[in-house]
């Protein structure tokens, strides 16, 4: 990973990079811990960090040297300048998004280098998995899917979402997850209509929708899907949208390969509705890239002006959100290929009544 980040600095005359960004110092280093950070020069990598994780970062970044920055009267920034003047560094680059003023101007006061600010260098080249990487997505995927088989099974009234919650995420570790769940979002009943609703105390009734927005890590790889069920039997409206709902996703699906613009692909995802008293409904951003984050670039809606390409993992999820009645989402993460795409989720589409 690092032999690409050098080689754009080549390319932009940079003789040093800092990273900060928690999934970048990951994928750059393959380091599985927390507050550390990295600057990669031309001549040697360096791990910047404290002394609760010197013991990790010798086992898992054997390639860096590691430079523990705390210390009486010393910050990241001093740290960073120590290693600039040895290496008489003259452009440092850095990534814009994840440096605060305060940050910046701490570190203006001690680097006597230029520094460059950057976006989504190292997110860009995140967004082409390599084998491996597709290969813990997949494993993620599958530990979600077999989670999903053993939390239905717990849906019923008189079952608070917050203890659903638990449950799923206690299924997702017990099925071979790391133990860094993030937040599941599982709402039911009209609260479903809110697309990052937060579980409540609220109780399953009878006829509710229950919607699951869900994922685990693998070695530090996400998965996210969304699956929708219904308590009890389907009302006509909860049937109708629901099928409207389906035919927006393999809509989607059937236009996803290499080469597709993802603006092309909103256009698909709308077709079902068009015309219909639901499309105000709908909600534009559709999908987002996934990998040692959960929304990751590229995004996807009528605006996006990137196209698909084969080793991108992102997700596929339109969705009908109607305030006071409900929204009903499905969700599936695609692997996308040169001929079309690879679902990394198998659970069905089909309505599930409980």
């Amino acid at each position: 990973m690092e032999k690409e980040l050098l080689a754009y600095m080549e390319k932009e005359g940079l003789d040093g990079f800092f990273i900060a960004t928690k999934a970048n110092v990951r994928y750059i280093s393959g380091f599985t811990g927390a507050d550390s950070y990295l600057l990669i020069t031309r001549e040697k990598y360096y791990f910047i960090t404290d002394p609760r994780y010197t013991e990790q970062a010798g086992m898992e970044c054997p390639a860096y040297e590691l430079y523990v920055w705390r210390g009486a009267g010393k910050t990241v920034g001093d740290a960073v300048g120590c290693l600039a003047e040895r290496h008489n560094l003259k452009h440092i680059g850095f990534e814009g998004g994840a440096m605060s003023y305060t940050q910046y101007n701490d570190f203006s006061k001690v680097i006597q280098a230029e520094l460059v600010s950057t976006t989504d260098v190292i997110e860009k080249m995140r967004s082409i998995k390599t084998p491996q990487e597709i290969e813990y997505q997949r494993a993620a995927c599958e530990i979600a899917c077999r989670a999903f088989a053993r939390i239905i099974k717990d849906i019923r009234v008189g079952v608070t979402e917050k203890e659903l919650a638990a449950k799923l995420s206690f299924y997702m570790v017990m099925e071979g997850a790391d133990t860094q769940p993030y937040g599941n979002i599982l709402i039911s009943g009209a609260r479903t209509s809110l697309l990052h609703g937060i579980p409540s105390s609220k109780a399953v009734e009878y006829g509710d929708l229950v919607l699951m927005d869900f994922g685990c890590q693998y070695n530090s790889y996400m998965s996210d899907m969304t699956r929708t069920v219904v308590v009890g039997k389907a009302s006509a409206k909860q049937r109708e949208i629901y099928d409207l709902e389906k035919r927006m996703v393999e809509d989607s699906l059937a236009a996803m390969k290499a080469g597709v613009p993802l603006s092309d692909v909103y256009k698909e995802s709308i077709k079902a509705i068009e015309g219909t008293a639901y499309f105000d409904y709908h909600y534009s951003g559709i999908g987002h890239g996934i990998g040692l984050f959960v929304h990751e670039i590229p995004f996807m809606g009528p605006n996006s002006d990137q196209v698909l390409e084969a080793g991108n993992v992102r997700t596929i999820e339109p969705g009908i959100y109607i305030p006071n009645w409900g929204g009903i989402r499905i969700e599936d993460q695609i692997l996308i290929t040169d001929d079309g795409y690879e679902n990394l989720i198998s659970t069905t589409h089909d309505l599930i009544e409980l």
